[in-house]
């Protein structure tokens, strides 16, 4: 289950274990604290409820705010009409029209991973190596964060795993020179995918946008970029915003990978993510398993998060 709003007990945990990872997010401690709130019926008090709710799910204010002004405009006389009218506009913030399909067209199709480090950047990087492989694609992964040699040692470990390839450079070298190496591998041996795990330091922002900047630059020396996707974790909240903010104006982002969702009663970044930057969310991780990095559906979100 995501949304760990309360401490999950063995029966949850085994529930949990046998239920399929599209249906991962249902019977949440979201889920439950949202019917809490709303009670028996629409009053004032239901409203105040729902903020709290909402705020502790890391929504946002803002986002709260037009949340709960849009689903008054329904006009709701019960809870399940509150419910209906709240799960209407989530989709609305959520964007459910935008296209949250990888750009794969290109051959090799690049593919920049960007986030700081702790979010769970380079497992996601292996996790998307593994769906690629999975699905009859060939890979090569880059270990660009050169910075920190366990990053590349977990690549390594996740290229035997799934059969890519694996590009690494010298520990403390150019993070830009392994991934031109990583990307010109690729075209020599026909690869169909490149995964590039950039290093996750987020010092100045002026630092963050000279790295990726030049590592975008040589990369496309030899083919375009096709995605950037920014690895967020859940349990981080508003905090994510604040990095998501700093790494848009550094790259131009195409997608949220958003990880660790399974333990976090803060999945609602996802609607402040979406609001901010207009990014959608693309891929959600519910749990350790190379399987758990899954697509992103906002239909099947709200669904688990809404029911009634």
């Amino acid at each position: 289950m995501a949304f760990n709003w309360f401490r999950k007990s063995d029966e949850e945990t085994k529930t949990d274990e046998a239920t399929p990872k599209t249906n991962r997010l249902s019977n949440s401690g979201f889920a439950r604290a949202l019917k809490q709130a709303l009670g028996a019926g629409v009053s004032d008090e239901t409203w105040d409820n729902l903020e709290e709710v909402l705020l502790m799910a890391d929504v946002g204010l803002e986002v709260t705010n037009d949340l709960i002004a849009n689903t008054k405009k329904h006009r709701p006389l019960s809870t399940d009409e509150v419910m209906v009218a709240l799960k209407q506009e989530m989709l609305a913030v959520l964007d459910s029209d935008a296209d949250r399909d990888l750009k794969l067209d290109s051959k090799p199709a690049v593919i920049l991973m960007v986030g700081v480090n702790g979010t769970g950047k380079t497992t996601s990087t292996g996790k998307l190596a593994y769906k690629f492989v999975a699905e009859g694609r060939s890979v090569v992964m880059g270990a660009a964060d050169t910075f920190r040699a366990a990053a590349a040692d977990q690549l390594a470990t996740w290229a035997d795993r799934t059969g890519a390839e694996l590009v690494r450079g010298v520990e403390q070298g150019d993070p830009a020179a392994v991934a031109f190496d990583a990307v010109a591998r690729a075209v020599d041996v026909g690869a169909d995918v490149v995964l590039i795990d950039t290093a996750g330091r987020l010092h100045t922002k002026s630092g963050l946008m000279d790295e990726l900047s030049k590592v975008r630059r040589v990369v496309e020396r030899k083919a375009e970029v096709s995605e950037v996707l920014l690895v967020l974790d859940a349990t981080t909240g508003q905090n994510g915003l604040l990095q998501a903010k700093v790494f848009a104006e550094a790259v131009n982002l195409t997608g949220i990978v958003l990880t660790k969702l399974d333990g976090s009663a803060k999945g609602g970044i996802i609607f402040a993510v979406q609001r901010a930057l207009g990014v959608p969310v693309k891929f959600v991780g519910l749990g350790e398993a190379a399987e758990d990095l899954i697509p992103f559906s906002p239909l099947d979100f709200v669904d688990a998060i809404a029911e009634s």
